[in-house]
């Protein structure tokens, strides 16, 4: 009998084993003495096992509770023949709580996808952006945003390898650094017209602009009367049709 109760207490006192929690007995405690009238050292089990028949009878109505929980969380499953039999296991609340949390993972991931009303204003606002006036135009018009934003990269990228400039400039950097490049141009174009023609000859043909300015209205219409007298239409016939009228 000893010997059954060192194994018992072995058992309870293994690593493998819950923590010993004690609680006040339904009944009166039992002491086990030993021959000699000392208590043996076993008087605590009796305690720990009603401890642990209580907790295994109190599986029952936690399984029975988490079922609840699952026929709310997920009506469509059915209920299981066993989940009225006498002993439940550790296993069977486990699949209750995995089949719990499996549902709140899909629903959390169900609910970042946008509702109808957001969809309807993405749309909307995408109309309002890009002057599209009906459903079936957003496609084709998406196919040419896309098609003119590509462009548009692929030439931003040829200006900043063109004029040397780091892959993350922005656009206002790449417009400044072209106008300044433009401003040089025209500089140096002026330069070397300057130098080409020299300031005088400049003013020289600034003053035959003028003069004809002056001459040409006038002698255009002279010779758009011409033609229209003469009744020819081209220039070159002038000189022939005036000798033919000596």
């Amino acid at each position: 009998f000893l010997k059954v109760l060192s194994h018992i207490d072995s058992i309870l006192r293994s690593p493998r084993a819950p923590p010993l929690i004690y609680k006040r007995s339904k009944g009166p405690v039992q002491n086990y003495i030993k021959e000699n009238g000392q208590e043996c050292g076993y008087e605590h089990l009796p305690l720990t096992i009603e401890l642990w028949a209580d907790q295994l009878m109190a599986l029952k109505d936690l399984h029975s509770s988490l079922r609840k929980l699952s026929l709310e969380l997920l009506p469509w499953h059915t209920a299981d023949p066993q989940d009225n039999r006498e002993s439940i296991r550790v296993e069977d609340l486990q699949f209750l709580v995995d089949a719990i949390l499996e549902e709140i993972e899909n629903k959390q991931k169900n609910s970042q996808t946008p509702s109808l009303p957001t969809l309807l204003a993405i749309v909307s606002h995408f109309q309002k952006l890009f002057d599209v006036n009906s459903l079936n135009g957003i496609y084709p018009r998406m196919n040419e945003v896309y098609t003119k934003l590509g462009e548009m990269t692929n030439a931003m990228r040829n200006l900043h390898e063109v004029l040397q400039l780091d892959s993350s400039a922005p656009p206002t950097v790449v417009v400044d650094t072209v106008g300044k490049l433009c401003d040089i141009i025209n500089e140096n174009m002026t330069e070397q017209v300057q130098q080409l023609v020299g300031n005088q000859d400049i003013h020289s043909i600034i003053n035959k602009l003028e003069e004809h300015e002056r001459f040409f209205p006038p002698f255009q219409a002279l010779i758009q009367d011409l033609l229209c007298l003469l009744e020819i239409s081209n220039l070159d016939d002038i000189l022939p049709t005036v000798q033919n009228l000596k």
